[in-house]
């Protein structure tokens, strides 16, 4: 019988946004592929924390981009599976991969269950998703087959565009305000205009990349529904912020708003028990 789609799913798209990811892997990789600020400060030390890999962990990586986060992983001790449905972020995941580390990169796509299941039923201890779910047109169909991929009581993180204040409909703004003291202080933050209602966007997540690349925005309530639906708890949630910059600078960049986190990295637990 066929799936009913998920009313926050765009399987429509989901062939052109291969297409884009193609066109854009190896120049994306080539310029944040050895990490930045969002990967450094915020994603990766937050999804470790949640994550807690030990020695001797079977890690699925869905959404694996170039690789560079299950390098990491394997270099902590762990297993690691990793898959992506462009294949020329896993052919350049290959490239960077040394021979030796405990990592084996798939082609296939998150929204094909069948394909999902050939990695193993019941083999993973954890699974990650790295900054991809708001990139991904289906999601409904990773949630639902993770509970046959994971271990009783296994664990999914993902970080993800926060959905409250960077996926959704905004604009970011700087005013000036005079304080009593007669001080002028500039202040930053970001304005909503749409949010619940789930939509496809086109956007450059690095300025100048070759293709636009399609940003799929869900609320926190139709996002966490995926896992609800699929078995799973929230036991795990951290919005970090990046500091404060010393001298700011032309724009209006996240560093000038510390207070508003750009990223939630949420844990996922089967039956509602931690995996620490």
């Amino acid at each position: 019988m066929p799936t009913e789609r998920h009313p926050a799913d765009f399987p429509d798209l989901s062939e052109d946004n291969r297409r884009r990811w193609d066109a854009n892997a190896r120049w994306w990789d080539d310029r944040i592929g050895d990490g930045n600020d969002f990967q450094t400060l915020l994603i990766e030390p937050a999804t470790e924390r949640l994550l807690g890999i030990r020695e001797g962990d079977i890690i699925l990586d869905a959404a694996c981009g170039a690789g560079r986060f299950a390098r990491q992983m394997a270099e902590r001790g762990a297993t690691v599976v990793a898959f992506d449905y462009s294949g020329e972020f896993v052919a350049r995941a290959r490239e960077r991969t040394p021979t030796s580390a405990p990592i084996t990169y798939h082609s296939l796509d998150a929204a094909d269950p069948g394909s999902l299941m050939t990695l193993g039923a019941t083999r993973f201890d954890k699974a990650v998703c790295t900054m991809a779910l708001m990139d991904m047109p289906e999601i409904g169909p990773l949630f639902a087959t993770l509970p046959r991929l994971l271990k009783p009581g296994g664990s999914f993180v993902f970080s993800i565009l926060h959905p409250c204040f960077h996926s959704a409909a905004i604009q970011r703004f700087a005013e000036l305000h005079e304080e009593e003291a007669g001080r002028h202080v500039r202040r930053a933050g970001v304005k909503i205009s749409s949010y619940l209602s789930p939509f496809a966007r086109q956007s450059e997540g690095i300025i100048g990349q070759p293709e636009a690349q399609w940003v799929f925005h869900r609320s926190l309530s139709a996002l966490l529904g995926y896992g609800f639906e699929a078995g799973f708890f929230v036991d795990g949630l951290e919005e970090p912020g990046l500091p404060a910059m010393v001298s700011p600078e032309a724009g209006v960049r996240w560093h000038d708003m510390p207070e508003i986190p750009p990223i939630m990295v949420v844990r996922m637990t089967l039956d509602g028990r931690r995996t620490e």
